[in-house]
Order: C-alpha cells, then structure tokens, then sequence
C-alpha cells in the first residue's frame, strides 16, 4: 500500500515503541506517588516533557501534557476564554480552524459567549489585519500555524502581534506544523501552542500544549493536581515516554526530511498537474509534504475509494470529518466553487515514501481520474 495519508495519522517509529515497551515493563507506578518507583515514572515524564519543549524552543515547565491535539485545543481556548472572561465573553477563530477549535468554541457557545470568525483570502491565508476589525470584547483569537488539508502555513507572528496590541490571548492549533517545520513559540509570540504525538510518528492518545509564562488558562479537566495543576488525571507514562522519543527525533532530522519531502511534494504535484483539468489548492508557502489538488469532472470520494482498491491511501481532508456529508470547510473558506472543492484530494507524505511511491501513485491517480471521467461521461449519455 503506498501510503499518502500522514497528516491523518503517522507510523509509530521503532525508537518511540521501543522507549514505551520499556516504559510499559519497567514503570508501573503511580507518577504522583512519593516513593522510589513513583518518582521513577515522575523522573521519565519530566524527561519527555524536556524532549517535547526542546522541539517547540520552550521550557519544560511550559509543557503540559494532554490526550491529544483536540484536548489541547479545548484546554487552550476554553481555559483561556474562562480565565479572561471578566473582560469579555467574546472569542474568535480563523475560518480554517481544525474541527477540534469549533468543537470548543462550540462549548462556549452554549455557555453563552459570542463567536467570531477571521475569514481567509483564495491562497487560505488569515490576513493580521483582520485582528483589528474584531469586537472590542473578543478576548481570545484562535489561528492554526499550518493547515491540515492544504498545508498552507500562516503568519502567526504577525497575528499574534495584533492581537497582543488589543490585549488578546492567541492560541495555536499547531498539530500539522510541529515535526515539519521550526516551530519557536518565542518567535511566534502565542500564549498557547497545542501538539499531538501520533502527527510526528509517536503514539495516539497523547500530545502536548505549550502554555506561555503568565498565561492564564482555568482548567478543562479537573479533580487532581497533576501537570501543575492544569490537566487532572493520572498520566499515560507510556505515551509521553513514546510522544518524548518522537519530539527528540523529529528535531533531530527535521532538516533533512523536510528538504526530502519537499522535493517529493513538488515531484508529485507536477504530475498530478500534468493530468488536465487539474489544479492546486492553497499556493502560499506549505509544510512540505502536503498538497491538495482539485480533478474536474471526478467526485473524490469515489475517486478515494477507487484510488484505495489500487493500492494507494489518500483523503479528502481532515480524518476527523471522514463520511461526512459537508464539503471541506476549509476549501470553501478560501473561496473555491463547490464542484471543485468536491473534487479535491490531499496527498500527505511522509518518512516512509520513496520517489518510486510518487512516480507509481501519479500514474494510478491519472488512471482512476480518466476511468472515472469517462465513466460518468457515459452515464451521462445512456440518461
């Protein structure tokens, strides 16, 4: 199977599994605990924690371990609206926002705060001078740092340097960008940045969120002290040794994967684009094994399942929003017709593909797209 999915979900690496299979044999208790092998298992966690905040240039003390993206995104919006709701009841996320930050903003909703939306220009970029045309009231802005459908990478710093002269909270989404591309929560300037383990080849169940010094956030899950009191709940020892390995291999050769995969990224799409009809969605700068492309005259859930008997794994978006009925909310954000937006594909590469991999699935794709073309024309014509 040539798997083209990696933004939905990663491989676990032997280094990752190996470091939790002797977390699973080795530290059984209780990471709260006091004695010898309660700290043993609490001396492994602060070890992870330092690997994953070295990927994101913070301090281990800012990292907070969750379950995963999703809960760090409800952790990191819902907290910090809750903790600055004496200013406002107000927050706002980008039109582009990964399913998880509507479901938190979904959550305020209910407890009576105002939403607010930042639309996206046809390249899917946020422009940072939307900031300043929000509510006065809005007291948290969510933005992602790189789609998970286009991979279109957006100006954060700039966001968050807006949103900071209005007094506004920014939390990040940055799932897609951690592990592909320097992320430097210094240089961003958020107050909050969310990561998730099986996105840069660690386990599921598991990520992390960034919670800047002097950001204050209220608590989503409650009833114990771990993590410095911000997340309660016995830690996944296991996961975060795993989530641990997989950060401090992911900035190790972060460089060099990158600079492969953009090349075979850019191999893939100058076939796809060859087929005709075929087009680019999102053109500003991407992480660099992501692209989406549109085939006229194809529906591309035929077109995945067609592309899945021949041996190739591919989506139409987010994993989160498979079998659903809706068209990409992201590609429809940025503009694009509806028939075009229901005929594109995401290709997500990753340490596993190999040039023979993208020669092989360009050729399989221009074959389904043509079958299907002809196919549907020749419904068309018995009709």
């Amino acid at each position: 199977m040539i798997y083209f999915d990696h933004n939905a979900s990663t491989p676990v690496r032997p280094e990752a599994r190996a470091a939790m299979e002797a977390a699973l044999a080795d530290l059984s208790a209780n990471p709260s605990s006091t004695h010898r092998e309660g700290q043993r298992a609490r001396a492994a966690i602060e070890h992870a924690r330092a690997q994953v905040a070295a990927l994101v240039g913070a301090a281990p003390e800012m990292v907070t371990f969750v379950s995963g993206g999703t809960e760090g995104d409800h952790a990191a919006l819902i907290g910090a609206a809750w903790a600055a709701e004496p200013r406002g009841r107000r927050v706002a996320f980008s039109a582009i926002e990964h399913h998880a930050v509507h479901g938190a903003a979904e959550v305020l909703a209910r407890t009576g705060f105002a939403i607010g939306h930042l639309g996206v220009g046809r390249e899917g970029l946020v422009d940072p001078a939307a900031v300043a045309a929000l509510p006065p009231d809005t007291t948290v802005v969510a933005v992602m740092l790189a789609n998970n459908e286009t991979g279109v990478i957006q100006p954060l710093a700039a966001i968050a340097a807006a949103a900071a002269a209005r007094g506004m909270r920014v939390v990040c989404d940055a799932v897609q960008a951690a592990g592909k591309i320097p992320v430097d929560v210094r240089a961003l300037d958020v107050d909050t940045l969310a990561l998730s383990g099986h996105k840069i080849y660690g386990p599921k169940g598991v990520g992390a969120l960034y919670i800047k010094r002097g950001t204050r956030l209220k608590a989503f899950v409650r009833g114990g002290s771990q993590e410095r009191n911000r997340r309660a709940g016995t830690e996944n020892v296991a996961g975060i040794v795993g989530l641990g390995r997989a950060a401090e291999l992911a900035r190790d050769d972060m460089g060099a994967e990158s600079a492969r995969l953009s090349g075979l990224r850019d191999r893939l799409e100058s076939q796809l684009l060859a087929t005709p009809g075929a087009q680019r969605n999102g053109e500003a700068p991407r992480v660099p094994n992501t692209a989406n492309v549109s085939f006229s005259g194809v529906e591309a859930e035929s077109l995945v399942m067609a592309l899945d008997l021949a041996g190739v794994a591919v989506s139409t978006g987010a994993a989160c929003a498979a079998g659903a009925v809706e068209p990409s909310h992201v590609l429809r954000a940025m503009g694009l017709p509806l028939e075009r937006v229901q005929a594109s594909l995401r290709f997500s590469l990753g340490r596993g593909t190999t040039a023979e991999d993208v020669d092989a699935a360009a050729k399989l794709v221009a074959e389904a797209v043509d079958k299907q073309r002809k196919s549907s024309r020749a419904y068309a014509s018995k009709s």
